[in-house]
């Protein structure tokens, strides 16, 4: 199922286009506006909540741009094919793959249901891989490959075990794979955001819980979306183009 809105009538071929996983709500969401201001064509993938990409591919269009969204579970490969032929064919290839999809899941190690913990990797090791093959397969000269990580691989907060161990991987395929793209003029990167101000982050937290997470970088305050998005876009640009094989912990400072 899909969602297509185009109120520009230059062909495809005249804007780079962007394909960001998780394009439907939270650092997705404000991904996919970011890059559309920027003036990329966007694929906004989504797992299941239609109305959320529907909003995500509206806001675009408001703001002048074009956007379609697209359903894809992140772990499915011959669905991710799928979001990447239609990518090509809406717009004519791909220049930048964000893969914000994620799932959290919290509980100490020793309670951890299995099940959730497969549940957990599928998405965020599998799902990275996933996308991952088709942006080393697709991506045009000068485009981007960012992935997404979490600082708490640092912080190492109890109860993130099995959410930490997940982006732990993403971490380690950073770097192999933009030296796998040698020659390509690709480059693949990793952000690692601190306490973000999400409805996933915040839900189930209790103000005091998140007033204390706010005031534990220097900065004092949560980052948000847009403060993700910002890092994205740099890391997409031309400008940003010398940076390869990095994770960068965009967090404020939070050790």
């Amino acid at each position: 199922m899909t969602t297509n809105h185009d109120t520009r009538t230059h062909s495809p071929a005249a804007a780079r286009v962007a394909v960001v996983t998780g394009g439907s709500r939270g650092i997705g969401r404000a991904v996919a506006r970011r890059l559309a201001r920027d003036g990329l064509d966007v694929v906004a993938n989504y797992a299941s909540d239609e109305g959320a990409a529907q909003q995500t591919v509206a806001a675009i269009v408001a703001d002048g741009g074009r956007a379609v969204g697209v359903r894809a579970d992140v772990a499915d490969e011959t669905a991710v094919a799928a979001l990447f032929d239609r990518a090509e064919r809406e717009f004519g290839g791909v220049d930048v793959v964000v893969n914000a999809a994620g799932r959290l899941a919290l509980s100490p190690i020793a309670d951890l249901d299995l099940a959730v913990l497969d549940a957990v990797h599928r998405t965020n090791i599998r799902g990275t891989f996933v996308v991952a093959q088709q942006a080393a397969r697709r991506l045009r000269p000068g485009g981007s490959f960012v992935g997404f990580s979490t600082s708490v691989v640092g912080t190492q907060f109890p109860a993130y075990g099995a959410y930490a161990a997940s982006k732990g991987a993403v971490e380690a395929i950073t770097l192999i794979l933009a030296r796998e793209l040698r020659g390509r003029d690709v480059t693949v990167n990793t952000v690692a955001p601190g306490p973000t101000a999400t409805d996933l982050f915040l839900d189930g937290k209790a103000p005091e819980q998140i007033d204390r997470l706010a005031k534990s970088s220097p900065l004092e305050r949560l980052g948000t979306p847009e403060d993700i998005a910002a890092v994205v876009a740099f890391l997409t640009s031309p400008e940003g183009h010398w940076l390869n094989g990095q994770v960068l912990r965009a967090n404020g400072g939070l050790v």
